[in-house]
């Protein structure tokens, strides 16, 4: 079964199929692999309205089963700000080193450090068959940039239970405690359980 993973981001690309290695019965493609470079405009006002958005949009584009996520940050003391609005916070052009510096920057005064990443994936298998899983990590904002894995926001997010950010932790470790880890993890199981397949 093709999937499309419905990003034009590298890293979530390298990160998508990592998840999905186990699983050898899905040909998962990105957009690029398919010459697809057309954006979508995000009009929604949810996570999950996002993903919704540009799942059914590559899916009547390329005709595949598609998986789309729409992902962000939300930070207690700043009103859940950027949320949404996370990839364009500051304008899309701007550099995530200057995000997060201007977010550390806002939060230089407050002890309310509480965040939580959150993922809504959206699958698309026909016009009637639309499932969405969401995903969530909380833990809060470190006071200065740590570790230069990962990309986003991963240099200021501590997953609780952790001490470590997600830039300063293996892949591997970051993949399984990601918001959007969880999220996709949640969609090939139900791919699983929907098609009778075992790894």
């Amino acid at each position: 079964m093709k999937l499309v993973l419905a990003t034009q981001n590298k890293n979530k690309v390298i990160e998508l199929r990592r998840l999905l290695k186990d699983y050898p019965q899905y040909e998962v493609v990105s957009l690029s692999d398919l010459n697809v470079s057309d954006d979508v405009e995000e009009t929604g006002n949810s996570f999950e309205a996002n993903a919704r958005l540009k799942a059914l949009y590559y899916f009547h584009k390329t005709g595949y089963a598609c998986l789309a996520d729409d992902s962000g940050i939300e930070i207690e003391a700043l009103n859940n700000e950027p949320g949404i609005y996370s990839a364009r916070y500051l304008g899309e052009e701007t550099p995530y080193i200057t995000k997060n510096q201007m977010i550390l920057e806002r939060l230089k005064d407050v002890n309310n450090r509480n965040a939580r990443f959150v993922s809504v994936v959206t699958l698309v298998l026909s016009e009637n068959e639309i499932y969405s899983f969401e995903g969530i990590m909380s833990g809060s904002i470190a006071y200065e940039l740590r570790g230069h894995n990962g990309f986003g926001y991963d240099p200021i997010f501590i997953p609780n239970g952790h001490e470590l950010t997600y830039a300063e932790m293996e892949i591997e470790l970051k993949n399984q405690l990601s918001h959007r880890g969880q999220a996709f993890r949640k969609a090939v199981a139900y791919l699983e359980k929907r098609n009778g397949y075992e790894k």
